[in-house]
Order: C-alpha cells, then sequence, then structure tokens
C-alpha cells in the first residue's frame, strides 16, 4: 500500500530526511518514531504531498507522490496534532463542507456524514459547534474528517496528545477499529501506546532509518540475551536474598542478578544471560535444588521505550511541531 524508497529531503546543506526506504501493507497500524528533529515529520509531510522529496521515490496505493499528487490525495486521510476544524462551523456542516472538497455530493456525501459520525461517535454533537467541544470532541471530529472519503491510507499525527486516559482508550479502540479498512501509519511520542496498538514499528533518527520491524522481532533483536524474572521463597523458614543472589549468580550463562523485592519469606530478582544463552531451565533446577520454593519464573521484554533510547541513543521521543493544518484536497 505504501512503498517508499531512498526517499530524501534536503534543504541547502541540512539533509532531513537521508535515503530512508521501508513499506507498509494493506490493513497494518505502522507506528513512526523519531526523537525531535529526526525528520519524521518531514517524511509525513513528502508522503501527504505537502513537500515534494528531493530524490527517491514514495507511492501510496500505487501512485507516485510527486508525479500524481492529486491521486495520492484522494487516497489519503490526514489527521495532524491539531484537528484541522473550523471553531464557527457546526459538526455536521463541517464534515459536508470537508466531503465536498474530497468529491463527494449529495447522498453519497450524506451517507458518509451519517457513517463517520456513528463511527467516531459524534452523533450526539452534529449540531454543536466545534468551538464548543471537547479536546476529546474535536480529536473524534478530526478523524472523521480523516475517514470521510473511505481513504486507503490514514496518516494520524499524535492523534491523542492532550486527551484524558478515558479518551486516550477510546480513541485508541477506534484506531484499532479501522485498520483492517485503511492502513494507518501512526506518529506518536507515547511509546506504551505504540506497543498496543501498532504491529509494525519505523524508526528514524538524524533523518535515517534504524529500524523497521515487529515490536516483538525488535525486542529479540535488541537483547540479544535472556531477561527473567524470578521469585524465591522460603520452604522451611526465613530467606536469606544474598545467598539467593549468589547462588543464581553461579548458573552458567548468567551475566547479572539484581534484586529487585525482598521480605523475610520470599525475594524477586531480575537475571540477565550472557548474550546468546537461554537460561531459564538451569535457574528453575537450581532453586529447586537448593531446598526454595520457585513461586514465579517468566521472560520479561525490553520495552520500546528501551529499545528506542538503545536505537538512536536520545530520549524518547516528544513531540515536533504539528504538520501544516490545511484539509488534504
Amino acid at each position: 500500500m505504501i512503498k517508499v524508497q531512498d526517499l530524501t529531503k534536503r534543504y541547502a546543506r541540512t539533509v532531513a530526511v537521508d535515503q530512508i526506504s521501508f513499506e507498509v501493507a494493506k490493513g497494518q497500524i505502522v507506528g513512526f518514531l523519531g526523537p525531535n528533529g529526526a525528520g519524521k515529520t518531514t517524511t509525513m509531510r513528502m508522503l501527504t504531498c505537502f513537500l515534494p522529496p528531493s530524490a527517491g521515490t514514495a507511492t501510496v496505493a500505487g501512485f507516485d507522490v510527486l508525479e500524481q499528487p492529486l491521486e495520492v490525495k484522494k487516497r489519503i486521510g490526514y489527521l495532524p496534532e491539531t484537528p484541522p476544524i473550523y471553531p464557527e462551523m457546526e459538526t455536521v456542516e463541517y464534515l459536508r463542507f470537508v466531503g465536498k472538497l474530497k468529491g463527494l455530493s449529495g447522498a453519497a456525501l450524506e451517507k458518509r456524514v451519517d457513517y463517520v459520525c456513528e463511527r467516531c461517535a459524534i452523533v450526539d454533537v452534529r449540531t454543536k459547534l466545534l468551538g464548543k467541544l471537547s479536546k476529546g470532541y474535536r480529536q473524534r471530529v478530526g478523524l472523521a474528517q480523516a475517514i470521510i472519503h473511505n481513504p486507503d491510507v490514514l496518516i494520524l499525527d499524535e492523534p491523542t496528545a492532550g486527551l484524558d486516559p478515558k479518551q486516550i482508550n477510546e480513541t485508541r479502540d477506534l484506531i484499532k477499529d479501522l485498520a483492517g479498512e485503511h492502513t494507518i501509519i501512526l506518529s506518536t511520542h507515547i511509546l506504551p501506546e505504540v506497543e498496543q496498538t501498532c504491529e509494525q514499528v519505523i524508526i528514524i533518527n538524524k533523518g535515517k532509518l534504524v529500524a523497521t520491524n515487529s515490536v516483538r522481532n525488535l525486542q529479540a533483536q535488541a537483547r540479544g540475551a535472556e531477561l527473567v524474572v524470578v521469585e524465591v521463597a522460603g520452604r522451611t523458614g526465613p530467606l536469606d536474598a544474598a545467598i539467593v543472589q549468589h547462588k543464581l549468580q553461579q548458573v552458567g550463562g548468567v551475566s547479572q542478578v539484581v534484586c529487585k523485592q525482598q521480605s523475610d519469606s520470599h525475594a524477586v530478582f531480575e537475571i540477565e544471560s550472557e548474550k546468546g544463552r537461554f537460561v531459564r531451565g538451569d535457574l528453575a533446577r537450581a532453586v529447586v535444588q537448593a531446598g526454595w520454593d520457585l513461586n514465579e519464573l517468566r521472560p520479561t521484554a525490553m520495552t520500546l521505550e528501551e529499545i528506542f533510547l538503545q536505537l538512536t541513543g536520545s530520549e524518547a521521543p516528544s513531540e515536533e511541531k504539528a504538520a501544516p493544518q490545511e484539509v488534504l484536497q
């Protein structure tokens, strides 16, 4: 559905995007991540035909962003960080306006307006002024305008920015529901949101692509070793956490043992193996043979934030300057 090959954007001597390549399959939700100044917003502007690339190619639904921008725009729904709404217009009036810009008219337009109002749960604010709506409702209206022409691709820039936890969950559920019908690129600095929502992650840093894979595969590649949480309890009396820690450290293939929690009767340890070693079986045997109870033994994966820091050598991503707020025409 989206194919990017050696895409590059230069500004005088500055290379904002440097020969990045990736593909997004039809119906996928893809998280697009990068620290401030990484080139994330520039890339989205090129995909939405707001900016022409300096080199390379990008196609959306088979249409080239440079040679066929109008065809690309017909197939893209775009929600910038700040929804492109007119506060003096009513919700339904605004959606009709956007629908007409996207080429809809007559009964087809009314049918799509009714559909997106229902889909985005804004039926109860159809006749309210946009300027009077809460942040959560404005975000939903923004999503409604993005999908009113039933685009193949949705590009969402910080769709949950400024929302409360309930609104975040509602917006996240809506995005998940839209997957399959639409291919979605989700740009956000809330990394747990990407872990819960996205099937694939694209990470860029200093204009270059540093990773594109599923979260699970990135976790496996980034760690390269096993990380295990073990809870040990004394079977007949108090437990000496220091003795247990020393015993676990002696297991072959273990590189580090950290006591995370302890009491008189039990202790919890985080254990990292040497690269390429898997030590869960040996750890279980060591605990049982020492006469302790093994209450828990489970592998734990790196968080997406840890992977991001490892790949970019920077702080977790923060909000970039929002892309232009014009409605795509």
